[in-house]
This record gives C-alpha cells, structure tokens and sequence, in this order.
C-alpha cells in the first residue's frame, strides 16, 4: 500500500499502534539511562564511587581516582556486550522472536543492575557492565525491529526511539546529580536503582501488544500476522492488502536468494549492497564522535575546569532531548534523510573544531571554557536532531524483510563495536595522566565527519515516503542512490517478473513454438 493510500487515515487512527511503539520504545530510556548514570558518577565530584572503585591519589581534590583504564572497561565493556548480543539479533530473531527476546532482556537488566548496586569489587563491576550491555544490545535492536506503526510513521517510530534514549540520559544525569549529596553508597546505589522502572513497564506491557507482525510474516505464519495486524490498525484499514504485500515482498526475496543466514547478507549484488548501505548509515553516528560526547560529557567538563560540570551536562543533554522531540513532530513531513544527515555532519564537524581550536589557542582559560559549553550545545543540537534518528532509521529500512533482522543486527553491532573502541580509547586523549588533548581531541573528529558526510552524498538513498515494498522493488531495480527519491515504482519485482518470463518461455518451448 503507498503512503498516499495511508494519508486516507491521520495519527489519531493508528493510536493502538502508536501507544505500542512508545511502549516498545521505550526500550531506549534504560540505555540512555545507564549512559547518563555511568559517565555522572565517572565525574570526579562523587567521592563515594571513586572510593569504592577506583585507589586513592593524594593529587586530587577528593584523595581517590579512577585510573583511565579502569574508566575505559567500565564504558566499554556494556558496548561490547551490545555489539555481542546486537550482531547476534538474527539468531534470536530466528528462533525467540521479538517479544520474547524483549522480556528476556529485561531480565538481564535486573540481574546486571542488582550485582552493581550490591557489589564492592572492580571485577564485580565490570561484569555487571557486561551484562547489561549484553541487555541493551537487545533492547536497542528489537525494539527498533518490531515493525507495528505503518509505513508513513515509520521515521515517527524511531525518532521516538532517539528521544527516549536522550531524556534517558537526562534523567540519569540529573538523578546523579541530586544523590551526589547524600555522604554514603547510597549515592550511586539510588541512580543504579532507578535502572529497574523502565524493564519493569516494558515487561509488563508486553503482555498487551501483540508479536510483530512483520516478524510473524517473515516466519510463514501469515495467519496470526493478519490477526497481529487487525489488533494494530484503525477499523476499516485494508489489512489483506498490506499482508498480501509483505507476502508478495518475502516471496520475490526468497526467489533470490532462499536460504536466510549471516553468509546470505553478501552472496548476491542486491543483498551485499543493502548491507554495506545499511551498515555504514548506522555506524555513521560512531563518525560523529558522539559516543565520546555521551560517555565522558561530565568528566570531560570537569577536567576541562568549566564551571559546575553537572549543570553543564544537564544543560547540554537538555537541549539534546528538546531536538529530539522537535525531530519527532517534524520527521514524517520534513525527513529527507539525506539532507539532514549531511547538514548534521558539516554542524557537528564545524563545532567541533572550534572546540578544537580555541583550546589550542587558548587552553584552560574562562573564555574557553565558555566556549566549550556553547559549542558542545551547538554540537549536540545538530547531532539529536539530524544524525541520529536518520541513522537508525536508515539501517533499518535499508536492509531486505528476509534478512531485516541479520542485516540490522550485524549494523548494530558494528556501530556498537566502533562506540566501545572510541569509548575505550577515549580516556588516553582527554585524560591528564594520558595525553591530556582535552578538548583538542576534537581535530580527530573534524576529519571523521566530513568523511562521513561525502560518503552519505555520493551513496545513500533517498527513501522518505516510501513503503518497505518500495525500497525493495528499487533496490532489486538496481537504481542508483541518487535517483531513488524521484523513482516511479510500478508494484511489481523485478526478480517476479523475469521468473515469470522464464516459465512463459519454457512452457513455449515444450509446446514446440
């Protein structure tokens, strides 16, 4: 069905869908919770986790420090669990299916979360990281797989997404901020303890949804994908139309290429070629150098003497939250993804080195540090509002429906895998008893977004308005990325069609014509 048949029903119609995509959603609130949390209590004005887990050191302010390696295991190591879990989505995708996974994720988030609150050792730490990057990692992607809003809403969906893991982060920074007066544990036991809320709804709001039923479809059982879809959509919504699309879809992929499998995203040209576009879109946020801004806001304040540095956090995840729900009211209109990504990459670059140079020529000073603050706004603005929610809706309408979730897994596991390198190696540029480039790690990412930017120009396509059918029948059309925003699509598949053709002709030939 196009968009222009969809436009027939406004949002209010598809309220069911919408209420179970802000609860699906919401899966992004704990992972930009643990984000806030994590990188506030990594700031050097709480003295009680710097005393639990980090050693004393008479040259600072508080006696205790948290070496640069061991900051560099406690971001990572919740990326590299992610990348885990993400990269294997096509497994559990396979055989738990999308709800289920949901649930069982919300599991490893109480376990993880109980055994940081309670544990007093590094090690113990370190595996609580673990376990829950290994929860978000499945949080992150199936919820963005679960496919109940219509085609339209699409870009409405994960824009939401975004926002919930921004006001997330916001929560998490302000919460942090409060406990850091209280003068026991309990200041970074408190934050932690909040993890638990938003698994808790998910978990039980799951029970009133139904399975997607994309998946459902994806899997043969055509049947509870219909009674999925009548559950989700308005009264009079054409439901056999939109399911018979989905089948026609499916039917010319596997006429392509049958088998499903990690091997199957590279075996033909139109399948490698949807993977390399769905995986660079994704990772290109990792570009941005946003994991470095996210992971080590807090501390990088600090360390670079600008005023209360969580106020200034609060400040610039604020304005990030505030982009993000102006994105949501606008991306269904006006989300070109092409333009906004690349107007993103050119204000993120340009922010950041004036960061950059500023701090070169004037280091550790009152105007610098102002400076620092404006920038970082600027940066974050252009950042929540046209790299982000671009990139994850690209890498997931990109890829094919028969191998969405392998295509959109390895995607997410590869930009998480890029966000634990940077969120490792990190420390080593901003830390003193490192490099100590402060702010002047800027230059690095200057480079990092023009790159990105030129790539998104000559190679992503435009596909705004358009159906996951559409995409598809493009790409098997083999349209070059920047023809597809004025491609006419006709409704039919070009692997259909000359299947078609071959047994016209094999029939001809056995009639003796």
């Amino acid at each position: 069905m196009s968009t222009d048949q969809e436009k027939s029903w406004v949002l209010k119609d598809h309220w069911k869908a919408m209420l179970g995509m802000t609860l699906v959603s919401s899966s992004a609130f704990q992972y930009g919770l643990d984000f806030g949390i994590i990188g506030s209590l990594q700031a050097t004005s709480l003295i009680r986790w710097h005393k639990v887990f980090g050693v004393e050191d008479p040259s600072t302010a508080l006696g205790y420090n948290i070496p640069s390696d061991r900051q560099q295991l406690i971001a990572s190591l919740m990326v590299l669990g992610a990348f885990v879990s993400s990269a294997s989505a096509g497994f559990t995708a396979k055989w738990v299916g999308r709800k289920l996974s949901l649930w069982i994720a919300c599991v490893g988030v109480f376990v993880s979360t109980a055994l940081m609150q309670v544990t007093t050792d590094i090690g113990g730490l370190y595996a609580g990281r673990l376990i829950i990057g290994l929860a978000n990692g499945i949080l992150m992607t199936h919820s963005q797989l679960y496919g109940i809003v219509p085609s339209r809403y699409r870009g409405l969906g994960i824009s939401f997404l975004s926002y919930w893991i921004s006001f997330g982060s916001l929560v998490g920074t302000i919460v942090d901020n409060f406990a850091a007066k209280i003068p026991n544990k309990n200041a970074y036991i408190i934050p932690l303890g909040i993890v638990h809320i938003v698994p808790g709804i998910l978990g039980i709001g799951l029970f009133f949804i139904p399975e997607s039923p994309r998946w459902l479809a994806a899997q043969g059982n055509f049947e509870k994908a219909e009674q999925s879809l009548h559950r989700l959509r308005p009264k009079d919504w054409p439901v056999a139309q939109e399911l018979q699309e989905m089948r026609t879809t499916l039917e010319a992929e596997a006429r392509l290429q049958s088998s499903i499998g990690y091997l199957d995203l590279f075996k033909n040209p139109i399948d490698r070629r949807r993977t390399i576009l769905a995986v660079c879109a994704l990772t290109s946020q990792a570009a941005s150098g946003a994991m470095f801004v996210i992971s080590y806001g807090t501390y990088f304040f600090e360390m670079a003497n600008v005023g209360n540095a969580f106020e200034n956090s609060c400040i610039l995840t604020g304005v990030g939250v505030a982009a993000l729900l102006a994105t949501a009211l606008l991306i269904t209109k006006f989300g070109q993804r092409r333009r906004m990504m690349m107007a993103g990459f050119i204000l993120c670059g340009i922010s950041q080195l004036v960061i950059a140079v500023v701090y070169t020529v004037y280091p550790n000073t009152e105007s610098s540090g102002k400076a620092l603050v404006g920038l970082s706004v600027l940066y974050i603005l252009g950042y929540n509002s046209l790299i982000a929610p671009y990139a994850w809706l690209s890498g997931g309408e990109l890829s094919s429906q028969r191998l969405r979730s392998h295509t959109f897994g390895l995607a997410t596991g590869i930009g998480f895998f890029f966000a634990a390198n940077i969120a490792f190696t990190a420390p080593y540029f901003i830390n003193p008893d490192a490099l100590n480039w402060g702010p002047k790690y800027g230059y690095i990412w200057t480079g990092s977004c023009a790159a990105a930017g030129i790539w998104i120009f000559f190679f992503l396509p435009e596909v705004k308005d358009r159906t996951l059918e559409e995409i598809d029948e493009m790409f098997e059309a083999q349209v070059p990325a920047r023809k597809f925003r004025k491609y006419h699509c006709t409704g039919t598949h070009v692997v259909l069609d000359e299947k078609t053709t071959a047994v016209q002709v094999e029939k001809r030939m056995d009639n003796g014509e």
